[in-house]
């Protein structure tokens, strides 16, 4: 990662989370504890943020607090083959026409690229999504109200009354930070409070998630593993994750990719 790359990721966690330690930090970049002390001092210097012991704190702290999860940029450089098959397969399922709803993350940023040439009407809580499909697509952009969350690349907010009612979808297209046999997997209530109402507005719940997220933990559930209508990931999914969401009654869609080239998607 570049040096200018990182001092970004470290400026923005700083603002959005108002303290942040040298460690949380240095998982957060990939760098060393010795490297993200040096640009703690370069930025308090450059009077970015308030160099303090073990950390940082930011000068001027979001109103709006923080919430949970790495930053988009650090997201989306993990697994990114498996993540553009998943959503190659998930925009596949799409017809031109339809009325969608896609939940900011990584994974499900992916679609972008496939919808090019396919109008659609999009409601998104992402305005990194948002900003693509309006420079690169045909597509119909509907946002809801709140807070932009810079790092997450997401617009939240803690309100009801925030547009997301109004609009009525046939699929939504969600990633999440986990999925086991109790549900699929959250790390923030911010996050949660939004894709349950985006939820309530899709006939229809697709889930993105490359099979890492098969082994990883959640302390918050958003929703029972049995609410979801399909599951897409990767041909790195285990026997066992399979037959959870074969026990669940969720269909399971597998992106694969074919021998020096990306295959069509084989549905279990």
């Amino acid at each position: 990662m570049l040096e200018s790359e990182r001092h970004r990721i470290i400026v923005g966690l700083v603002q959005s989370r108002s303290v942040a330690s040298v460690a949380d930090l240095a998982e957060l970049t990939g760098a060393s504890d010795a490297t993200i002390r040096r640009d703690i001092a370069a930025l308090a210097l450059q009077k970015k943020l308030r160099k303090v012991r073990g950390g940082a704190e930011a000068l001027s702290p979001s109103p709006y607090g923080s919430i949970a999860g790495r930053p988009f940029r650090v997201a989306e450089g993990l697994n990114q083959t498996e993540k553009r098959l998943i959503a190659r397969a998930a925009v596949d399922l799409c017809e031109p026409g339809d009325a969608i709803i896609i939940n900011g993350g990584t994974t499900t940023f992916q679609m972008v690229h496939h919808m090019t040439d396919r109008p659609m009407q999009v409601m998104t809580n992402s305005f990194m999504i948002a900003e693509h499909l309006i420079k690169h697509s045909k597509c119909t952009v509907l946002l809801p109200a709140g807070a932009v969350y810079r790092e997450q690349g997401l617009i939240l907010s803690p309100f009801e009354n925030d547009g997301i009612a109004h609009f009525r979808a046939r699929r939504m297209f969600m990633g999440a930070q986990s999925v086991s046999a109790y549900g699929v997997g959250e790390g923030d209530p911010l996050i949660i409070q939004s894709e349950q109402r985006l939820m309530r507005q899709a006939d229809e719940l697709v889930i993105l998630v490359d099979s890492s997220k098969f082994d990883a933990r959640s302390a918050m559930i958003v929703v029972p593993l049995e609410r979801a209508h399909t599951i897409v990931t990767d041909d790195g999914i285990s026997d066992a994750a399979a037959r959870m969401i074969e026990a669940a009654g969720v269909r399971l869609i597998v992106a694969a990719a074919a021998k020096g080239r990306e295959a069509s998607p084989e549905v279990a």
